[in-house]
């Protein structure tokens, strides 16, 4: 007896040892960059964001700001995971620091599900959120395919100032009455309700736990007295049981009934996107030829051979994949199209070497070398590519009329790892020019 109660001292004081410890431990919320355990074929080959825009990088509690963005469905998709067949439209942040107010996809409503995107086609993603939790938060948008889960853009961070308490969501039903908070509102309600049932779990549980529990009644199975594990008062109480359980159910029915007599049941329709936004224009056409990552240099270099099937000159102006923005900084075009506020994080200073950036005229077809090189493709885990059994890349490739007009096409293909470093497209340009001054 003295033995088993100091197990149970024993014991007791190491659960609150475990709970104090506990208590000491810093745990804070998870801040960002959780898109970087994507493995980079999911992000290189699925949807490449671009024309992301956040309103507002401070905003108050209970203020209201949108992001925009464009993002186009690779037709390289992985067949590793799902197509877009079944998708939702949402925002990446940790956890519930912001409310979302409204949102779209292709200006149609996201309220629910869309179902058959097409790969090969832009959209245009819009989602209005409202501040709710202090602090500084990393927010992307996001679109999340069914089985295959969510597929990111590039994040900025969005300060929240205020305090939490002063938060509100006020909205009017479709009978006209008007919920001051939808935050809070049912809570009491809902509380009142799970505190009833466990209530109820808990007298059934300390039935059965005052009563002699595993030696007694294994003993009795082993003998044969079956008869003696459940008595006629354990039945009488099991029904009393089903009894108070059957009418409670009844009784919030009814009540329920009675309270809300407009009742609509949960919407599981799936939309539908049957308007597209205006395709950006198709003038030029590009393969892979080759493609690398040089290892030592942390450079992607593309050989591409790009076709001007259009009728006006163009001119390369931005590689873009998996959010990194790497840009022609010698095409004002190109570089007028990064906003000055864009998170420099996503476009990498060194931006994007062309062995040859004259204009493409018209019906020219031209092998061209492009480098993408930063340490960016290290910091965003986007080089095990090199070690995937099914080893390619994807991206989008912005060319540029003289006047600003965007042409964007996709490039895909495989790609090869090498270890040592190789001749940079900026390299190879410097000795054209040199040669053609010499002659």
């Amino acid at each position: 007896m003295i033995m088993r109660a100091l197990r149970k001292i024993a014991l007791l004081g190491l659960a609150v040892l475990i709970g104090g410890l506990a208590l000491t431990v810093d745990i804070r919320p998870a801040g960002a960059h959780g898109e970087r355990t994507q493995e980079p074929f999911f992000r290189m080959r699925s949807m490449q964001w671009y024309d992301v825009k956040w309103s507002k990088t401070k905003i108050n509690v209970n203020e209201e700001w949108e992001m925009t963005a464009k993002v186009y469905m690779m037709k390289d998709w992985p067949e590793t995971i799902a197509t877009p067949d079944l998708v939702f439209v949402s925002a990446l942040m940790p956890g519930p620091v912001m409310a979302r107010v409204e949102s779209s996809l292709n200006d149609v409503p996201a309220r629910q599900s869309f179902k058959n995107l097409e790969l090969g086609k832009h959209y245009e993603y819009k989602i209005k959120l409202k501040g709710r939790t202090p602090g500084r938060w990393h927010v992307h948008p996001e679109i999340a395919v069914h089985t295959a889960g969510p597929l990111v853009g590039p994040g900025e961070w969005i300060e929240v100032v205020g305090d939490q308490a002063d938060f509100v969501f006020p909205i009017e039903t479709m009978t006209g009455e008007k919920i001051e908070n939808l935050g809070t509102y049912g809570v009491l309600n809902v509380g009142m309700w799970h505190l009833i049932w466990l209530a109820i779990g808990a007298v059934w549980l300390l039935y059965w736990l005052l009563r002699p529990l595993l030696l007694p009644r294994f003993i009795a199975l082993q003998g044969g007295r079956e008869d003696l594990l459940i008595r006629r008062t354990d039945v009488v109480a099991g029904a009393m049981l089903f009894v108070v359980s059957l009418t409670l159910v009844f009784v919030s029915y009814y009540m329920g009934v009675s309270k809300y007599p407009n009742r609509v049941p949960l919407q599981v329709t799936v939309n539908e996107v049957t308007e597209h936004i205006e395709q950006p224009p198709q003038g030029i056409k590009a393969k892979v030829k080759r493609a690398t990552y040089d290892v030592p240099g942390r450079a992607l270099r593309v050989t591409i051979e790009a076709t001007n099937t259009g009728s006006t000159p163009l001119q390369l102006g931005e590689f873009t994949s998996s959010s990194l923005r790497f840009v022609n900084m010698d095409l004002p075009q190109a570089v007028a199209n990064v906003d000055a506020n864009y998170p420099k994080d996503w476009v990498p200073a060194g931006g994007l070497a062309i062995d040859d950036n004259r204009p493409l005229q018209p019906g020219e077809t031209r092998i061209m070398q492009v480098d993408a090189v930063d340490v960016a493709w290290e910091l965003e885990r986007l080089t095990s590519f090199i070690t995937d059994v099914d080893a390619r890349f994807g991206a989008l490739l912005f060319f540029y009329e003289a006047d600003g007009t965007r042409h964007i096409t996709e490039i895909a293909g495989p790609i090869l790892p090498v270890f040592k470093q190789e001749t940079a497209a900026a390299d190879t340009q410097e000795a054209v020019d040199v040669a053609a001054n010499a002659q």
